[in-house]
């Protein structure tokens, strides 16, 4: 994997993937992320503003003003996102029916529940995996442990694991390897985390306040590395980093930010639309902690947010005095939601939307060799 600066194009490929694109057996499995040009540090430069619904017109033709729904892009579903989800039915495809899943795929409860319907089995431990049968690591990655408990059981594992996460479990054993004490950045609940402090958990110690980093005690301060959960805050984030950097003056980071490009750009989108919208609803579960981070950007930039599964979760009383909407979707929340939301607001007399993309948006990750070779070896299409 490389890392690049904003204005260049990042790429992450499979060259069997690329022998395979053609073929009837995959959908849209290929993504490509492209940087916003004109972002400097998040700073909005250029919007383009999409109208994708005009204003109503009553029955003598004359313009009635009606309310606005602003609908922010980029918003849903990113590229670790699409690749977990197609694995999983890609294997449901192609070796049938059950496929275990150690917890969530991703962390949205339609796309579990849906996964589940087609066959899909979600268990929180490998022990409650049948031995000798297949399973599906989630894109939120998972510890050297697991992977051992794994060939322990006989177990057919395919990785789910996002790219990006994965480039932060490297950095981990390289930094540990060099003699380094770690401090990981996020949340002690979370499952990425969980996994990451697992590549080196003797040197590692996870914080998630700037209290707690105010408390570390390392065996030499001048031997300190720093990692961060890839679905932080950016301000969290950079927060954090000033303060260890403040107690830990040679403290050393990544060559490039853990927090991932889709985290970055959904909070860069709300930072820039927030000030222009009464409220701000952010489309996505409850465990989903870049959609919890959308709903706190948003409110620390004072505007009101709600975090939302459905649009059955709106409440009426939200919306009252509320003249402009502002809708987005963490990166694990599927369109389908958002359009239902956006039809929910039209019926409250939201008349107008306008699709406001504050950057472009594309990128690409290649699927897993497990993946690969079984589509390969898969019987052609229609037989």
């Amino acid at each position: 994997m490389q890392s690049h600066d904003e204005s260049s194009t990042f790429f992450v490929t499979c060259v069997d993937f690329m022998r395979l694109f053609s073929s009837k057996k995959l959908h849209h499995y290929w993504f490509k992320h492209s940087s916003g040009d004109g972002l400097k540090r998040g700073i909005l430069v250029d919007v383009t503003t999409t109208t994708l619904e005009h204003v109503s017109v009553d029955q003598s033709g004359s313009k009635t003003k009606t309310k606005r729904v602003l609908l922010l892009k980029p918003r849903g579903f990113c590229a670790g996102v699409v690749r977990a989800i197609d694995i999983v039915q890609i294997a449901l495809d192609t070796f049938g029916a059950p496929i275990y899943v150690r917890k969530e795929i991703v962390h949205n409860s339609y796309v579990v529940t849906d996964l589940a319907k087609k066959g899909a089995i979600f268990v929180n431990e490998l022990d409650e995996v049948p031995e000798g049968a297949r399973v599906i690591y989630s894109a939120h990655g998972v510890s050297p442990a697991v992977r051992e408990r794994a060939k322990e059981r006989g177990l057919k594992v395919v990785d789910a694991t996002c790219p990006l996460v994965t480039k932060v479990h490297v950095e981990a054993i390289k930094f540990a390897k060099q003699g380094y004490s770690l401090v990981l950045v996020g949340h002690r609940d979370h499952e990425e985390v969980e996994g990451t402090q697992g590549e080196a958990p003797d040197v590692t110690q996870v914080v998630s306040t700037v209290e707690e980093v105010a408390a570390l005690v390392v065996p030499d301060p001048n031997k300190v590395a720093y990692l961060t959960q890839t679905t932080l805050s950016l301000d969290e984030a950079r927060y954090m980093i000033e303060a260890l950097k403040k107690k830990f003056p040679n403290i050393v980071g990544p060559h490039a930010q853990d927090i991932c490009y889709a985290t970055e750009n959904r909070q860069t989108a709300v930072k820039n639309v927030a000030h222009g919208a009464d409220l701000v609803l952010v489309v996505g579960s409850r465990n989903s902690s870049n959609s919890n981070r959308l709903v706190e950007v948003s409110k620390n930039l004072d505007t009101n947010s709600y975090l939302i599964d459905t649009a059955d979760a709106i409440q009426p009383e939200w919306l009252e005095g509320v003249d402009t909407v502002a809708v987005t979707a963490g990166a694990s929340a599927p369109e389908v939601l958002v359009k239902d939301v956006v039809e929910y607001l039209q019926t409250m007399g939201y008349g107008s939307v306008d699709e406001v993309e504050v950057m472009p948006e594309n990128v690409r990750f290649g699927l897993p060799p497990e993946i690969v070779q079984a589509i390969a070896s898969a019987p052609p299409v229609g037989r």
